[in-house]
């Protein structure tokens, strides 16, 4: 009977060592690295694995400049900006589409779904790089709105701009969004929606009042599932900016750990960027329990 009892919960046990491995061992050798030294001869880090030895001056460098005008602070503050303009153009380009799929797609959902997984198959630094070529003061989007006379010049798309850095975090992190937009809208009963019908809304009504608040928790889970790697991002500005004026928090993070003296800073920083996303992680986990409380 005993055996019985904790034969389904073993089923978790290898999710549970395979999270202790890849999540809590490589998080605490960051903790060690970020509260240990780094070497006045070879600059390499030495970490500090004992905590009774622990040393906060990475985490108190980094909390000084967190505040307004501050070197962290700055760039904190612009990731946020840029992740959430990033997220919000997202789902207003990533929403119609997984409602036309789950709604109108018929016998072409298959199909269509594939289309917005294809581009999975191209590595994302590939497909970045294809977009450097493409906004190049004489390629094809420079050439495309000079033949439609929007520009009367070539335009620099490439020299610092936070609109194209915003525009590359949507190309390359949309496809995630829609999908489990998607699998939300597919999952509502469309007797629902009759039944709003039947009451006397219209169908602006019925999508505001039945199928808004239902795909609610899939709307949730896409903002999180592009936010999270949005937030540690320093390819898509590197690639499409390079300028200081438009670095992320993931690049200031890549500049310190690839090496130097301020190693210590870099994993700092990264324990802070984990403590931010835990928050917003929180957040999505007690909206989502709040909305499965509401449907039942």
């Amino acid at each position: 009977m005993r055996s019985r009892r904790w034969f389904w919960p073993s089923f978790g046990l290898p999710g549970l060592v395979w999270l202790a491995l890849f999540f809590l061992v490589p998080f605490y050798v960051i903790l060690a690295v970020a509260m240990g030294t780094v070497d006045p001869i070879f600059r390499f880090p030495v970490p500090v694995w004992n905590p009774l030895d622990w040393d906060t001056q990475a985490f108190e460098t980094v909390i000084d400049e967190l505040g307004p005008g501050q070197t962290y602070g700055t760039v904190f503050i612009r990731t946020i900006g840029y992740v959430a303009i990033a997220v919000a153009l997202s789902l207003a380009i990533g929403y119609p589409v997984a409602y036309y799929i789950a709604r109108h797609g018929g016998r072409w959902k298959g199909l269509l779904l594939l289309g917005l997984v294809a581009p999975f198959w191209i590595s994302y630094l590939m497909r970045m790089l294809a977009w450097v070529n493409l906004l190049q003061e004489d390629g094809l989007v420079n050439r495309s709105l000079m033949w439609l006379n929007v520009l009367d010049a070539p335009r620099t798309w490439l020299d610092g701009r936070a609109s194209t850095v915003v525009l590359g975090l949507v190309y390359g992190y949309v496809p995630f969004l829609i999908l489990p937009l998607y699998a939300s809208l597919d999952r509502i009963d469309k007797n629902l929606l009759e039944a709003a019908r039947d009451l006397g809304a219209n169908r602006a009504a019925a999508f505001r009042r039945v199928t808004l608040p239902l795909s609610k928790p899939g709307i949730l889970a896409g903002c999180v599932i592009v936010a999270l790697p949005m937030f540690g991002d320093y390819y898509t500005p590197d690639l499409l900016s390079g300028s200081p004026k438009t670095s992320l928090i993931g690049n200031q993070i890549n500049l310190y750990i690839r090496g130097g003296p301020q190693v210590t800073l870099g994993a700092a920083l990264v324990v802070t960027l984990m403590v931010f996303l835990l928050v917003l992680m929180v957040y999505y986990l007690v909206s989502t329990a709040r909305a499965a409380r509401e449907l039942r």
